[in-house]
């Protein structure tokens, strides 16, 4: 199973849950991003995620397997959704499994921001004033 996934459609994160169930991990975090009604002041209707699918999963991929190497985890996934995707719908899903918290907060956060960073997805966004802007996220700031 990749560790790294993009869907077209709606899912349901407890089946990834279950795959990082471990008898040696004391901790598990996990990250939902959800489509919401604003961003900068504006009201927003919807949204569309498009990505670079072969490089968007090869990218994920990469920052699973590094995630992994960098914390004390056992083991990480993350599903980002691609397409039309509306207000209060589950955009992406990142689950950490580790010995304890602190590597499993510390990991998932990590592998947020480093997905949002590296992976070339791009949020479409529609207001309801009528217009629509291109979006991507820049680099994290420590």
């Amino acid at each position: 199973m990749p560790r790294f996934a993009l869907s077209e459609s709606p899912f349901d994160p407890a089946p990834l849950r279950a795959t990082l169930l471990d008898e040696r991990a004391g901790a598990f975090a996990a990250f939902e991003g959800w489509v919401r009604n604003h961003n900068d002041g504006r009201a927003v209707g919807g949204l569309r995620y498009e990505a670079y699918v072969e490089l968007a999963e090869k990218e994920g991929e990469r920052i699973l397997a590094e995630a992994c190497g960098r914390f004390a985890i056992h083991e990480a996934r993350c599903v980002h959704r691609i397409g039309e995707l509306a207000i209060g719908e589950l955009a992406v899903w990142v689950g950490v499994s580790a010995g304890h918290r602190d590597a499993a907060f510390a990991a998932c956060r990590w592998i947020i921001d480093e997905v949002k960073s590296r992976v070339p997805i791009w949020k479409h966004e529609r207001y309801v004033a009528g217009d629509a802007g291109w979006l991507h996220p820049s680099p994290p700031t420590d």
